[in-house]
């Protein structure tokens, strides 16, 4: 056998970011919009991309698309311009050039877990050291504790994801706001918001060109477009500075940019969906009540449960293949750490909701 030169010492025992893609007629496992874009969508983006000129290169600073961003954002702060915005390959792109440009060896990020796996993943790709703080017991923050780690320790990152991903739940305003003023001296603030349009509040409307905040979007989820792969953040043009000497010359492709550019001109449709999905979400949420299930109230399209009831209660790993041999696929969490006998369904359309909870309550009966 060929030498083979060994990866990073740190690397070498890092497992991959997974979710099973299994052949079912329901699948509720990662997020994605059970709808598709309107179909006048499609077809302005087809035109488009029959126009384009392919032996050019795109756009290189995506300034077309960050104007429209920045315009799309304009009602949440008047202030937010097209140098406040940063586009990339889906938002773990984003957050990857987040920690290229601010990460590295001798530095640490701050998590609160449980939460969304790729926050300390990316870190540890990228060298950066990881600071995991517990939630309590219902998965809300301690704002004491949070604030007492965060001065001690002067992450050069405090991650927080609201709606969190996998619980649901929004941070309240209060705790962003404390976080905020305690990093200022020494780090930055991103705040994950790929689930925004779901949630009351935004920390969008927390946006100043001093405040080391960074606010995190995405295409995948409201935007029916997870196979785009389009991400981006609203932040001072300071820190958008230093993330363009991150990210690679060419990073985002002409067709994604297209595409972007043409789903802004959906909004009306985009929340017209939103809105059918939070209708369903609390179906979901009201039969699980009625089933005895314990659930997390969320703001999110997905809802996180362990499948007890007051009888007693059931193996989360025998449940979910249960669901997969009646079809339906939802997202196992029941090995995660902190989430003991934890699953956690996408909200789909209402067929596809009505049959998970016709075979959850079969199986649970």
């Amino acid at each position: 056998m060929s030498f083979r030169p060994p990866v990073r010492d740190d690397l070498a025992e890092l497992p991959g970011y997974h979710s099973p893609q299994l052949d079912v007629d329901v699948r509720l496992n990662t997020n994605e919009s059970p709808e598709p874009p309107p179909a006048g969508f499609q077809q302005a983006v087809a035109d488009r991309v029959a126009a384009l000129d392919w032996h050019r290169y795109p756009d290189r600073g995506v300034r077309e698309l960050r104007s429209r961003l920045a315009a799309h954002h304009g009602g949440d702060h008047a202030a937010i311009g097209v140098d406040n915005v940063f586009v990339a390959n889906g938002s773990n792109e984003v957050l990857q050039t987040i920690l290229l440009a601010w990460g590295g060896p001798g530095r640490s990020i701050l998590t609160f877990e449980p939460t969304y796996a790729m926050h300390g993943q990316i870190a540890r790709v990228t060298g950066t050291g990881v600071i995991e703080v517990e939630r309590q017991h219902d998965f809300t923050i301690d704002a004491d504790q949070a604030l007492d780690t965060i001065a001690r320790e002067q992450p050069i990152v405090t991650f927080l994801c609201s709606p969190n991903n996998p619980t649901g739940m929004v941070e309240p305003r209060e705790l962003v706001e404390a976080v905020l003023e305690t990093v200022r001296p020494f780090g930055l603030l991103v705040v994950d918001e790929a689930y925004a349009q779901f949630s009351t509040w935004s920390a969008l409307s927390m946006f100043d060109e001093d405040a080391p905040l960074i606010v995190t979007r995405t295409f995948s989820k409201t935007w029916a477009m997870a196979a785009a792969r389009l991400g981006y953040l609203v932040a001072p043009e300071w820190i958008n500075e230093r993330l363009n000497t991150a990210i690679l010359p060419y990073h985002l492709d002409a067709v994604s940019q297209i595409a972007g550019e043409t789903a802004l001109e959906f909004e009306d449709e985009m929340a017209a969906r939103v809105a059918r999905l939070v209708e369903q979400r609390g179906i979901i949420q009201a039969r699980l009540g009625e089933l005895g299930v314990e659930f997390w109230p969320s703001q999110s399209n997905f809802v996180l449960f362990r499948p007890s009831t007051n009888s007693g209660s059931t193996d989360g790993n025998a449940v979910w293949q249960q669901l997969v041999d009646r079809g339906i696929l939802v997202r196992n969490c029941s090995t995660w750490p902190r989430l003991d006998g934890c699953l956690r369904i996408t909200v789909g359309s209402a067929d596809e909701n009505a049959a998970f909870l016709d075979a959850l309550a079969a199986i649970l009966d």
